[in-house]
C-alpha cells in the first residue's frame, strides 16, 4: 500500500499541485447494550477507505473511495475539483509550516478489547443490572459498552508518512424510576453511555460497573421521590462529569479557529472568542481557570500520535489564570494568525475532510479539598452528572441541567437532594465567578465520543480532564430571579 500511496503522490506532484495528502482509515467498532436483564444489541462494523485532500492554486479539493486499487483515479478526481474551485476562490489557502515525519503510533494498552469474548462483555453487563435491581424499585435499567480500534496511514507531498492504531474502550450503565409520567434517571460513570478512553479493556474493568450499580440503583429511586429543585441565585459546587460538558461547550468549542472564521456559520454557530481578542488580555474567567488543550493526556479519549495534517499531538494552554491564550488550530487556520498549528485537525473517518477539533481540553486542578468547596457555602447546591444541554450560536448563553442536586447548607451537605436542576449563565461571567477548583486527587478525564460539528455533520471523540469547582451567585432554576 506504501508503495501505491507514494506513486499516487509524486503523480500530483507532478502535476503542479501546491500540497496533497493521502488518508487511509481502517476502522473496527463494537458496541453492545442491554437492557432489562435482556441482550438488547450487539454489532460489529468495519469500514476501510481512503480520503485525498489536494490544494492547487490555492484552491481545495477532496475526494474519497473505498476501493484501495482506485487512488490515482480519486487523486485526479481530487485534482479536477481543486481547478473547479478556483473558479469561486475568494481567498487563497496557505499552509502553516511543519515539521516532516516518519513515524509510527499505538495506543498504550494492556488488553485488546477485540480478544475479550462477547459473553464475557454482555456477563458483566446483565450482573451489573442486576445490581442495579437489588435493592430499589426501577422501571428499567440499561448497560453498555464500546470498542474501537482505528488503524491510519497518512502520507503528504511534503514527505511526511506516519501509521497510527488508536484504541478506544468505554462502558456505562443506567437506572430509571418512574412515577406516574414521572421518569427520573441516574448514570455512572457519565450520562450517554459511560465514559471512554483511549485504552484497552483493562480500563472498562477500571470502571467497577459493579461496585457503583446498587448507589446509582438507589439514587434512581430516590430522585423520581425528591422535590423539585428550587429556583434562586445560589452558590453552587458542579461535579467533575458536569463540569466535563461545560467546559466542551464554552470554552473547546468557542476556541476552534475555523469557527471563529465563520466555517460554522450556517450549521452550529460561530464564536464570540475573536481573533483580536488573542492580544487583549480578554478575561475568560477567574485566577482560578487555566483550561488546557491536550492531545498528549495518557487514555484521553483526544489523545493520539498525530492529527489529521500529519502534525504532533501536543499541549496548548488555551486559558491561563483566567486570562485567554490561544485557539485551537489547523495548519490553513493557524497561519492566518501567524502561528503554527497545534494539531488538533482531525476527521471523522476516511470519508470526511478534516476539520479543527478539540483534543482534550481540561480544567487544571486547584488546591481545594471537596469539603473545602462545600464549607464555603452557607446555602447553596451540589450539582452532578448532565441530563440536558442548551447553548447559543456564539456560545455565550447556556443552560445544562443535572440528574440530581444536593444541598448544601452552613458548609456541609445535609442528605437532602432535588430533582430537575437546571442552572443558566452567560459565560465569561459564569466562568468568572469561579472561586476554587478541587485538588488533582478529584481530577478525571471524561471521554465525549458524540462531539458532533461540520457539514456534512461529523462525530468526533474528544476528552475533557475536570475536577469538582465552585462558582458564585449563579442562576438556578426556570424563574426570573435576581
Amino acid at each position: 500500500m506504501k508503495t501505491e500511496i507514494l506513486k499516487t503522490l509524486n503523480m500530483l506532484k507532478e502535476k503542479g499541485v501546491d500540497y496533497a495528502d493521502i488518508r487511509m482509515v481502517d476502522r473496527m467498532c463494537e458496541n453492545i447494550s442491554t437492557e432489562d436483564l435482556a441482550l438488547q444489541n450487539i454489532s460489529n462494523s468495519r469500514s476501510i477507505g481512503v480520503g485525498i485532500r489536494v490544494i492547487l492554486d490555492g484552491s481545495l479539493g477532496f475526494a474519497s473511495t473505498q476501493d484501495l486499487g482506485k487512488l490515482e483515479s480519486t487523486a485526479l478526481y481530487a485534482l479536477d475539483l481543486a481547478k473547479a474551485s478556483r473558479t469561486i476562490q475568494t481567498e487563497k489557502i496557505r499552509m502553516a509550516q511543519k515539521d516532516v515525519v516518519v513515524d509510527n503510533y499505538v495506543t498504550p494498552i494492556e488488553v485488546d478489547p477485540f480478544t475479550v469474548s462477547k459473553a464475557e462483555k454482555i456477563e458483566l453487563l446483565l450482573k451489573a443490572e442486576e445490581t442495579m435491581r437489588k435493592s430499589a424499585n426501577l422501571s428499567t435499567t440499561s448497560a453498555s459498552m464500546d470498542f474501537q480500534k482505528e488503524e491510519k496511514i497518512y502520507a503528504d507531498t511534503e514527505g511526511s508518512y506516519i501509521t497510527q492504531t488508536l484504541y478506544e474502550s468505554g462502558a456505562g450503565i443506567e437506572a430509571l424510576a418512574s412515577i406516574n409520567d414521572d421518569v427520573q434517571g441516574r448514570t455512572y460513570p457519565n450520562s450517554f453511555r459511560g465514559n471512554h478512553a483511549t485504552a484497552g479493556y483493562e480500563y472498562v474493568k477500571s470502571l467497577n460497573l459493579l461496585g457503583h450499580a446498587e448507589r446509582i440503583g438507589k439514587e434512581a429511586e430516590m430522585i423520581v421521590n425528591a422535590q423539585e429543585c428550587p429556583s434562586g441565585r445560589f452558590d453552587i459546587v458542579i461535579d467533575g462529569s458536569q463540569l466535563a460538558l461545560q467546559v466542551h461547550e464554552s470554552v473547546g468549542h468557542p476556541v476552534e479557529l475555523d469557527r471563529v472564521f465563520g466555517s460554522e456559520a450556517a450549521y452550529a454557530g460561530m464564536s464570540f472568542v475573536t481573533v483580536d481578542k488573542l492580544n487583549e488580555d480578554f478575561k475568560y474567567g477567574s485566577e482560578f481557570v487555566t483550561i488546557v488543550a491536550d492531545g498528549t493526556s495518557p487514555k484521553g479519549l483526544g489523545s493520539f500520535g498525530y492529527d489529521d495534517d500529519g502534525v504532533k499531538a501536543q499541549r496548548t494552554v488555551i486559558i491561563d489564570k483566567g486570562i485567554f491564550k490561544n485557539f485551537i488550530t489547523s495548519r490553513d487556520t493557524a497561519v492566518k494568525i501567524n502561528q503554527k498549528s497545534n494539531g488538533t485537525n482531525r476527521a471523522d473517518g476516511w470519508q470526511n475532510i478534516p476539520i479543527v477539533r478539540m483534543t482534550n481540553i481540561s480544567l487544571m486542578p486547584g488546591t481545594f479539598e471537596l469539603d473545602e468547596l462545600f464549607a464555603g457555602i452557607e446555602k447553596g447546591l451540589y450539582l452532578c452528572t448532565n441530563k440536558s444541554w442548551s447553548i447559543d450560536d456564539k456560545r455565550v448563553n447556556f443552560q445544562f441541567g443535572t440528574e440530581i442536586a444536593y444541598e448544601i447548607s452552613k458548609g456541609k451537605l445535609t442528605g437532602k437532594i432535588y430533582k430537575n436542576p437546571i442552572y443558566t449563565g452567560i459565560t465569561p461571567e459564569f466562568w468568572g465567578s469561579c472561586d476554587g477548583v478541587c485538588n488533582e486527587k478529584y481530577w478525571t478525564l471524561y471521554g465525549t465520543p458524540n462531539c458532533g460539528k461540520g457539514q456534512p455533520p461529523q462525530t468526533a471523540h474528544v476528552g475533557h480532564g475536570t475536577a469538582p469547582a465552585r462558582f458564585r451567585n449563579v442562576k438556578v432554576g426556570v424563574k426570573d430571579v435576581k
